[in-house]
């Protein structure tokens, strides 16, 4: 995951809304399960869709009023939380 990146997508999910991204969630998810991706191709995916579904927790933060800079490291604190678990 890539907190600028995240930021980025939030931004978008700021200015139209959220829906688009679930969208290109449903379409990545759904490309994912083809048969001829390849693993490498599969890892990008995969990136992507942390970025997004990332970009979705923190926009859901904001809206509950916390600051985007709040917002975000609170994720990523979550993220890395359950990574040392």
């Amino acid at each position: 995951m890539k907190l600028p990146l995240i930021k980025h997508i939030n931004s978008f999910i700021a200015e139209n809304d959220e829906d688009y991204v679930n969208e290109a969630i449903e379409v990545l998810e759904h490309i994912s399960d083809s048969a001829s991706i390849k693993d490498d191709e599969l890892d990008v995916i995969g990136e992507i869709l942390s970025n997004l579904y990332g970009a979705i927790e923190v926009s859901k933060m904001v809206k509950e009023g916390k600051t985007e800079k709040e917002a975000a490291n609170l994720f990523m604190q979550r993220v890395l939380g359950s990574i040392d678990q």
